[in-house]
Protein backbone atom coordinates (compact mmCIF):
# COMPACT_ATOMS: atom_id res chain seq x y z
CA UNK A 1 0.00 0.00 0.00
CA UNK A 2 0.95 3.67 -1.13
CA UNK A 3 1.00 6.02 1.64
CA UNK A 4 -0.78 9.18 1.69
CA UNK A 5 1.10 12.01 0.77
CA UNK A 6 2.47 14.54 3.39
CA UNK A 7 0.22 17.44 3.49
CA UNK A 8 2.61 20.42 2.79
CA UNK A 9 3.92 22.12 5.88
CA UNK A 10 1.69 25.30 7.15
CA UNK A 11 4.27 28.17 7.43
CA UNK A 12 3.77 31.92 8.48
CA UNK A 13 6.05 34.84 7.32
CA UNK A 14 6.94 37.39 9.54
CA UNK A 15 7.97 40.50 8.25
CA UNK A 16 8.71 44.24 8.92
CA UNK A 17 8.78 45.79 5.53
CA UNK A 18 8.66 45.55 1.59
CA UNK A 19 9.22 41.64 2.06
CA UNK A 20 11.35 40.35 -1.06
CA UNK A 21 12.54 36.69 0.77
CA UNK A 22 8.40 36.71 2.03
CA UNK A 23 7.97 37.11 -1.82
CA UNK A 24 10.13 34.57 -2.97
CA UNK A 25 8.97 31.81 -0.41
CA UNK A 26 5.90 32.29 -1.96
CA UNK A 27 6.30 32.14 -4.91
CA UNK A 28 8.56 28.56 -4.31
CA UNK A 29 5.51 27.17 -3.22
CA UNK A 30 4.07 27.03 -6.75
CA UNK A 31 6.23 24.19 -7.96
CA UNK A 32 4.09 20.78 -7.72
CA UNK A 33 6.42 19.41 -4.95
CA UNK A 34 6.61 22.26 -2.51
CA UNK A 35 6.28 20.84 0.86
CA UNK A 36 5.64 23.60 2.70
CA UNK A 37 2.78 26.40 2.01
CA UNK A 38 2.64 29.83 3.33
CA UNK A 39 -0.70 30.17 5.05
CA UNK A 40 -0.20 33.51 6.71
CA UNK A 41 1.83 36.66 6.24
CA UNK A 42 1.91 39.04 9.32
CA UNK A 43 3.61 42.48 9.95
CA UNK A 44 4.44 44.72 13.11
CA UNK A 45 3.66 47.43 11.08
CA UNK A 46 0.09 47.43 10.00
CA UNK A 47 1.77 49.51 6.93
CA UNK A 48 4.52 47.30 5.74
CA UNK A 49 4.64 47.33 1.91
CA UNK A 50 4.97 43.65 2.11
CA UNK A 51 1.38 43.04 3.10
CA UNK A 52 -0.03 44.01 -0.08
CA UNK A 53 2.08 42.22 -1.77
CA UNK A 54 0.92 39.41 -0.13
CA UNK A 55 -2.23 39.84 -0.40
CA UNK A 56 -0.97 40.34 -4.32
CA UNK A 57 -0.33 36.71 -4.21
CA UNK A 58 -3.10 35.09 -2.86
CA UNK A 59 -2.12 34.77 0.81
CA UNK A 60 -3.90 35.86 4.32
CA UNK A 61 -2.39 38.68 6.15
CA UNK A 62 -2.13 39.93 9.45
CA UNK A 63 -0.61 42.99 11.48
CA UNK A 64 -0.52 43.30 15.02
CA UNK A 65 1.23 47.10 15.34
CA UNK A 66 4.07 47.39 18.35
CA UNK A 67 3.66 50.44 19.28
CA UNK A 68 0.53 49.74 21.74
CA UNK A 69 2.06 47.78 23.51
CA UNK A 70 4.68 49.93 24.69
CA UNK A 71 8.06 48.10 26.43
CA UNK A 72 6.05 44.95 26.86
CA UNK A 73 7.32 42.99 24.21
CA UNK A 74 6.02 39.43 25.19
CA UNK A 75 2.33 40.90 25.01
CA UNK A 76 2.63 41.58 21.68
CA UNK A 77 4.33 38.27 21.08
CA UNK A 78 0.95 36.83 22.56
CA UNK A 79 -1.04 38.31 20.60
CA UNK A 80 0.98 37.12 17.34
CA UNK A 81 1.09 34.16 18.50
CA UNK A 82 -2.52 33.58 19.16
CA UNK A 83 -2.93 34.70 15.81
CA UNK A 84 0.08 32.07 14.55
CA UNK A 85 -2.39 29.60 16.51
CA UNK A 86 -5.80 30.47 14.46
CA UNK A 87 -4.22 29.47 11.04
CA UNK A 88 -3.03 26.42 12.36
CA UNK A 89 0.86 27.46 11.67
CA UNK A 90 3.60 24.54 12.62
CA UNK A 91 6.92 26.70 11.21
CA UNK A 92 7.65 30.28 11.42
CA UNK A 93 9.97 31.95 8.95
CA UNK A 94 10.90 35.46 9.84
CA UNK A 95 11.94 37.53 6.94
CA UNK A 96 12.98 40.76 7.59
CA UNK A 97 10.65 40.50 10.90
CA UNK A 98 12.86 43.51 12.71
CA UNK A 99 11.88 42.79 16.12
CA UNK A 100 14.31 41.77 18.84
CA UNK A 101 11.82 38.38 20.12
CA UNK A 102 12.15 37.36 23.35
CA UNK A 103 12.61 34.31 25.23
CA UNK A 104 9.11 33.30 25.56
CA UNK A 105 8.23 33.79 21.66
CA UNK A 106 11.56 31.99 21.23
CA UNK A 107 10.73 28.86 23.46
CA UNK A 108 7.45 28.75 21.98
CA UNK A 109 8.62 28.43 18.67
CA UNK A 110 11.82 26.38 19.65
CA UNK A 111 12.74 24.27 16.69
CA UNK A 112 10.21 25.81 14.20
CA UNK A 113 11.51 29.12 13.88
CA UNK A 114 13.61 30.43 11.15
CA UNK A 115 15.58 33.81 10.40
CA UNK A 116 17.94 34.58 7.24
CA UNK A 117 20.78 36.76 7.94
CA UNK A 118 22.78 38.55 5.42
CA UNK A 119 26.24 37.26 6.54
CA UNK A 120 28.08 34.19 6.37
CA UNK A 121 27.50 33.52 10.13
CA UNK A 122 29.41 33.29 12.52
CA UNK A 123 31.17 36.25 10.78
CA UNK A 124 28.94 39.53 11.64
CA UNK A 125 26.01 38.68 13.43
CA UNK A 126 23.31 41.81 13.79
CA UNK A 127 23.39 44.79 11.59
CA UNK A 128 25.89 46.82 8.89
CA UNK A 129 26.73 43.10 7.55
CA UNK A 130 27.81 44.42 4.78
CA UNK A 131 30.21 47.50 5.69
CA UNK A 132 31.44 45.39 8.11
CA UNK A 133 32.63 42.47 5.57
CA UNK A 134 33.79 45.18 2.61
CA UNK A 135 35.95 47.05 5.86
CA UNK A 136 37.35 43.76 7.20
CA UNK A 137 38.72 42.96 3.35
CA UNK A 138 36.62 39.77 3.06
CA UNK A 139 36.62 38.31 -0.49
CA UNK A 140 33.40 36.60 0.45
CA UNK A 141 30.34 37.53 1.96
CA UNK A 142 26.47 35.66 1.40
CA UNK A 143 23.25 34.88 3.72
CA UNK A 144 22.69 32.15 6.23
CA UNK A 145 19.58 30.59 7.31
CA UNK A 146 19.54 29.42 10.61
CA UNK A 147 17.30 28.00 13.56
CA UNK A 148 16.22 30.88 15.63
CA UNK A 149 17.43 30.91 19.57
CA UNK A 150 17.56 33.33 22.21
CA UNK A 151 21.35 34.36 21.24
CA UNK A 152 20.71 36.91 18.31
CA UNK A 153 21.94 35.08 14.69
CA UNK A 154 23.59 32.39 16.92
CA UNK A 155 21.22 29.44 16.19
CA UNK A 156 22.41 26.52 14.31
CA UNK A 157 23.12 27.51 10.26
CA UNK A 158 20.61 25.21 7.82
CA UNK A 159 21.92 26.69 4.92
CA UNK A 160 24.41 29.39 3.56
CA UNK A 161 25.46 31.04 -0.06
CA UNK A 162 28.31 32.82 -0.96
CA UNK A 163 28.78 35.67 -3.20
CA UNK A 164 32.30 37.56 -4.20
CA UNK A 165 33.02 40.53 -2.74
CA UNK A 166 34.55 42.81 -5.31
CA UNK A 167 37.28 45.14 -5.53
CA UNK A 168 35.03 48.36 -6.28
CA UNK A 169 32.12 46.98 -3.35
CA UNK A 170 29.54 49.33 -1.69
CA UNK A 171 27.62 48.40 1.10
CA UNK A 172 24.69 48.84 -0.99
CA UNK A 173 25.86 47.08 -4.18
CA UNK A 174 27.34 44.04 -2.33
CA UNK A 175 23.72 44.15 -0.66
CA UNK A 176 22.16 43.63 -3.53
CA UNK A 177 24.04 41.16 -4.68
CA UNK A 178 23.66 38.99 -1.69
CA UNK A 179 19.79 39.41 -1.19
CA UNK A 180 19.94 37.84 -4.85
CA UNK A 181 21.53 34.63 -2.85
CA UNK A 182 18.88 34.89 -0.05
CA UNK A 183 16.17 34.54 -2.39
CA UNK A 184 17.32 31.37 -3.48
CA UNK A 185 18.72 30.69 -0.64
CA UNK A 186 15.79 30.57 1.64
CA UNK A 187 13.45 29.23 -0.29
CA UNK A 188 15.67 26.24 -0.65
CA UNK A 189 16.54 26.19 2.91
CA UNK A 190 13.07 26.10 4.30
CA UNK A 191 11.79 23.42 1.67
CA UNK A 192 14.37 20.77 2.79
CA UNK A 193 13.71 21.73 6.32
CA UNK A 194 10.06 20.86 6.20
CA UNK A 195 10.68 17.81 3.89
CA UNK A 196 12.63 16.49 7.17
CA UNK A 197 10.38 17.43 9.87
Amino acid sequence: MVGSPVPPTRVAVLISGSGSNMAALIDATKADDAPYEVVLVLSNKPDAGGLAVAEAKGVPTAAVDHRPFGKDREAHERAIDAILMEHGVEVVALAGYMRLLTPWLVSRWDGRMLNIHPSLLPKYPGLDTHARAIEAGDTEAGCTVHLVTEGVDEGPALGQAAVPVLADDTPAALAQRVLTAEHRLYPETLAAFCRDR
